[in-house]
């Protein structure tokens, strides 16, 4: 009696959490909260708090994830505001696990890498791009969207994304010729060095090469990791 009473209460509550996944009214809510915390988190990213501009927001990773996770949200609630009915978010599900990865490598190596030698841990930029952004993305994911769809594949179509960043960074700093008198916009390191684990000068080409190769094992480990999640999501869904 107590088992069977055990999986009725597992069941029941099971289809209540199904019912909040789907519901068109629940996916609003939740949408509309993270752009408006989105859009405050680019002022943010833009110097709002710190009383004039930060002209270097183009350059860190942090800003580039968290301003594509922001645009993936203004179209699921686009979408979602769209349909009449409740159902599953499907808006652009590849491209979500992509930014999803891209966020939680934010949410990681800020977290667990950066914030012993970051002087903005607690700053309202910071809390908002590098935790608060990052888990909702991630939660958004876990609620509304249908699993059991994302491809072994996905995981290494969203290494794109952060390898596309390093050859972005060394880009940008071959147009500016290497010139490391250009200070950031908070003068900590070089302008064409926006992180540590890619300064050439600080840890050299080996110590660089070996950091990028950390970092893409942790990464597509994670990714793995977050496929098999959706395989198990979709089996207790």
């Amino acid at each position: 009696m107590t088992f069977l009473l055990f999986i009725t209460t597992q069941w029941k509550w099971g289809f209540i959490l199904r019912k909040i996944c789907r519901s068109r009214t629940a996916q609003l809510i939740y949408q509309s909260m993270f752009c408006g915390v989105g859009i405050i988190g680019i002022l943010a990213s833009l110097g709002l708090f710190h009383g004039s501009f930060r002209w270097d927001f183009y350059l860190y990773f942090t800003n580039l994830s968290n301003y594509l996770c922001i645009g993936i949200m203004f179209a699921e609630l686009v979408q979602t505001a769209k349909r009449k009915s409740d159902d599953y978010v499907s808006t652009a599900p590849r491209i979500k696990f992509v930014a999803m990865m891209g966020i939680m490598l934010t949410f990681f190596v800020f977290n667990f890498l950066l914030a012993g030698n970051s002087s903005e841990v607690f700053s309202v930029n910071s809390i908002i791009l590098h935790v608060i952004l990052p888990l909702a993305f991630t939660i958004d994911w876990l609620l509304f969207y249908e699993h059991g769809k994302v491809k072994i594949s996905n995981t290494f179509i969203s290494m794109i994304f952060p390898l596309s960043y390093v050859g972005y960074v060394y880009l940008h700093a071959l147009i500016l010729g290497f010139n490391t008198s250009i200070i950031n916009w908070i003068g900590s390191r070089p302008l064409i060095y926006p992180y540590f684990f890619l300064d050439v000068q600080q840890i050299g080409v080996m110590g660089v090469i070996q950091w990028i190769l950390i970092l893409t094992v942790c990464f597509a480990v994670f990714s793995l990791i977050f496929t098999v999640l959706d395989r198990l999501l979709k089996k207790i869904a």
